[in-house]
């Protein structure tokens, strides 16, 4: 719950830092951002640092911003404030997923270096902006993937993994039928990889048909 100063809240704010090698510091963005809540008058309830973590992880292995999401949906805080946008992650999707987890909690964001505010008319205005600009990267990829396979097909391409050559697979099954050598051993012996030697032995072990 906020704190209540006379008619107006006082804002309950997480601070949220990260840099990608163990050679930068977070103590910069943290600085800057203190700044700004004590401008603001906000209340910083917590600070979440990600050291030496690149931003294309994933959550699971940001555990700075794992907590972060964590007591977001304890509602410990009003306003997530990051000093750049790619502190939060590396892409224009991760930013509306994770604006949108927030927003379905009623908890806004604060970006620095874009001025981005939810709290205000103008910052809500952008975040439905970005919403259609991620829509519109996702659509972009899919036609680009969709493009690249048919115009793979139309030049005669084979799509998928090659077939191995038929001396291999023959003895490979042989291999296998002796037994006594584990798959991922006979992989390594044939230079194939361990799904193609899984595929053999799940065929042997078929029952021919009109069996």
């Amino acid at each position: 719950m906020s704190i209540y100063i006379g008619a107006n809240p006082m804002r309950r704010v997480a601070i949220y830092t990260r840099v990608s090698t163990d050679r930068q510091t977070t103590d910069n963005q943290e600085r800057e951002l203190r700044e700004v809540a004590d401008r603001m008058g906000w209340e910083i309830v917590n600070v979440y640092q990600d050291e030496g973590i690149s931003g294309a992880k994933g959550r699971d292995q940001r555990p700075a911003f794992d907590q972060l999401c964590k007591d977001a949906a304890r509602r410990r805080f009003d306003t997530v404030a990051a000093w750049s946008v790619d502190r939060l992650g590396r892409s224009l999707q991760d930013l509306v997923g994770f604006l949108s987890e927030l927003h379905a909690l009623g908890i806004d964001l604060f970006l620095h270096q874009q001025g981005l505010d939810t709290t205000t008319p103008a910052g809500k205005a952008m975040f439905q902006m970005m919403g259609v600009f991620a829509e519109f990267e996702r659509s972009m990829i899919r036609e680009r993937v969709k493009s690249g396979l048919s115009r793979a097909r139309a030049q005669g391409k084979t799509l998928g993994r090659p077939p191995i050559a038929a001396e291999i697979e023959v003895a490979i099954r042989k291999d296998l039928q002796l037994g006594g050598v584990g798959v991922r051993k006979l992989a390594a012996m044939h230079k194939v990889g361990v799904g193609t030697v899984l595929r053999i032995r799940a065929q042997l072990a078929s029952p021919a048909p009109n069996a």
